[in-house]
């Protein structure tokens, strides 16, 4: 009897260690809709917290989400796990202030602090301990008074990093595609010297713990970077690794020198170690993943052969292919997942908006094993499912898309949606000393096989249905890539014509935006965009009437056609 008392007593402690050893939460029978390597689990730790972007978790387990727009009730949510069943049990938002754009992203948390940004401006608030939410009185680190910048309001999100010296680093986006006078114009010659490089297309340095400062107080750190949403402080390596967004519309700009297979695969999103003085490259070139090289820009005389000057600049550890959408990135310095995990990077891959006819891409988290500061072997898909299907003809078919990173106390791995405002928690169950290329075989599978992510057969994979003609071809041509294929926009930048107030409206007011572009934040169907469209006065009065007649009668649409007289009565009172 004392024998068979021993030993249920045994048993129980062993169970209660096994418990303790890991103390984590069970996964979601289906992994919360994604797929990971094999012995790792996915728990939803909340459903629906709105657009969500960056995000942060604190020394005790705390969550904080940066949403995208501003709210009269907060535009930041604080989420709490007091059962430790992975679910948050207490979800409250915190932060008001006023956006305009709706465009903030970041949530990072730094010497006791929380740090978090509007579009234009970089707060940050003092974390109270025990405290889910922080101090009230908020201090404003950076302000950017971007709605008066001369050349223009793209790529105008203030993603943060900090090294361990007091250093913030923030980037500057380039107020347009490649630096043209007129932006995004087919044939457009590029500016030469760019004038865009002196405030903008770059990182700069600030002082995380000074306030009220502005662009001008900041230092050049790096340069001829376009858009940088990704980046992180790598504190093993003490250095700062960003993933840039590569150039848009090769094609739609110059067609005679790249096919669309071209202009969905090209160019490339560029993963960077930045040393201090870094010059990247932008407008002036850009990066062929394909080819390995940096090649000259056709605004600057390219032709997707040239190389010019190219090597001269800054190159990339890895090249990724076009669109993907980089939106962050985490060096992984938890102990939970096996060994080879450690000091890697994971980037989080937002998703394409304009690869047709193909296949939208990205919408899945990466992962990258390091050594010594730089790749160790090729990339590797760690977590997909995000967008629920696999062909993903329309962005916003995707059910949620990948954006924020960040890793808990323990060693989980947290990732944000910006669709629905999911967060999941990824959590490693299984034997660290066994894990190998077998667990991982599976994930191997899907980055040769699945649409959204496999290189597409330029024939095979084309998803346009026959030889479309008339307002639809020009649709397909100009249109799709940011309002796309069903005419929903993509949810975040490029706004919907469907059932849309704007297409349905005055005519004059549409062939003006059409000929002329737009330069300011408009509000469609509640929502609010920052409403940068490229002029397209090269279009002919007969394709400008054709393009706009298709898309009033088309996407839920009932509006009357617009005639090739009454295009051109607009173009000559422009005049």
């Amino acid at each position: 009897m004392k024998n068979k008392f021993s030993t249920a007593i045994l048993f129980f402690v062993l169970i209660v260690f096994a418990q303790c050893k890991h103390g984590l939460p069970s996964g979601d029978k289906d992994n919360g809709g994604l797929f990971l390597p094999d012995k790792f689990e996915a728990v939803v730790v909340a459903d629906s917290v709105g657009g969500a972007r960056h995000l942060a978790v604190n020394d005790n387990g705390d969550i904080y989400v940066k949403l995208r727009a501003s709210y009269p009730d907060g535009s930041n949510v604080a989420l709490r796990d007091e059962d430790g069943d992975g679910k948050a049990d207490i979800i409250k938002k915190f932060s008001v202030y006023s956006d305009p754009q709706d465009y903030g992203t970041a949530m990072r948390i730094y010497n006791g602090y929380l740090y978090y940004s509007s579009t234009g401006d970089v707060y940050r608030c003092k974390l109270r301990p025990g405290e889910l939410l922080p101090d009230t009185a908020t201090e404003l680190i950076l302000h950017d008074d971007y709605m008066h910048d001369p050349h223009g309001f793209e790529h105008v999100a203030k993603p943060i990093t900090f090294d361990d010296k007091g250093h913030m680093f923030v980037p500057f986006g380039a107020p347009s595609d490649v630096c043209q006078e007129l932006n995004r114009i087919p044939g457009a010659p590029g500016l030469d010297p760019c004038p865009e490089l002196e405030e903008h297309g770059g990182i700069w340095i600030f002082d995380a713990n000074k306030t009220n400062q502005i662009p001008k107080d900041g230092k050049r750190y790096a340069t001829g970077i376009r858009s940088a949403v990704a980046i992180n402080w790598n504190a093993a390596e003490n250095s700062l690794y960003i993933v840039q967004h590569g150039r848009d519309d090769l094609h739609r700009t110059w067609p005679e020198l790249y096919t669309r297979w071209q202009s969905a695969l090209l160019p490339a999103e560029e993963f960077f170690k930045i040393k201090e003085g870094a010059d990247c490259g932008w407008p002036y070139y850009y990066y062929d993943w394909m080819q390995g090289k940096k090649l000259l820009n056709p605004e600057y005389g390219g032709d997707g052969k040239k190389e010019a000057n190219g090597a001269k600049y800054e190159q990339p550890l890895i090249g990724f292919p076009a669109h993907w959408a980089p939106n962050d990135l985490l060096f992984y310095t938890g102990d939970q997942f096996p060994k080879r995990y450690k000091n890697g990077a994971f980037i989080a891959f937002h998703g394409s908006t304009i690869r047709a006819p193909y296949s939208q891409s990205g919408y899945f988290v990466a992962f990258v094993p390091f050594k010594d500061g730089k790749p160790s072997g090729p990339w590797e898909v760690f977590a997909d499912g995000f967008a629920g299907r696999d062909t993903i003809v329309n962005t916003s078919d995707a059910e949620c898309r990948p954006m924020g990173l960040a890793q808990g106390p323990d060693g989980s791995l947290y990732i944000s949606d910006s669709h629905k405002g999911k967060i999941w928690r990824i959590m490693f169950k299984g034997d660290k000393s066994t894990f190998g290329a077998a667990d991982l075989a599976a994930m191997e599978k899907r980055k040769t096989t699945s649409a959204h992510i496999k290189t597409p057969d330029e024939v095979a994979d084309n998803l346009e249905k026959g030889v479309v003609a008339g307002g639809e071809k020009i649709y397909g041509t100009y249109c799709v890539a940011c309002h796309q294929l069903n005419g929903k926009g993509d949810g975040s930048r490029f706004p919907p014509l469907d059932s849309s107030e704007w297409v349905n409206g005055d005519k004059k007011i549409l062939i003006n935006i059409l000929l002329n572009g737009l330069q300011k934040t408009i509000k469609v169907k509640g929502q609010t965009y920052i409403g940068a469209m490229p002029k397209h006065s090269f279009l002919a009065d007969d394709d400008v009437a054709k393009v706009l007649t298709y898309v009033r009668q088309n996407f839920g649409n009932k509006a009357d056609s617009v005639s090739t007289k009454e295009v051109a009565t607009e173009r000559n009172r422009m005049k």
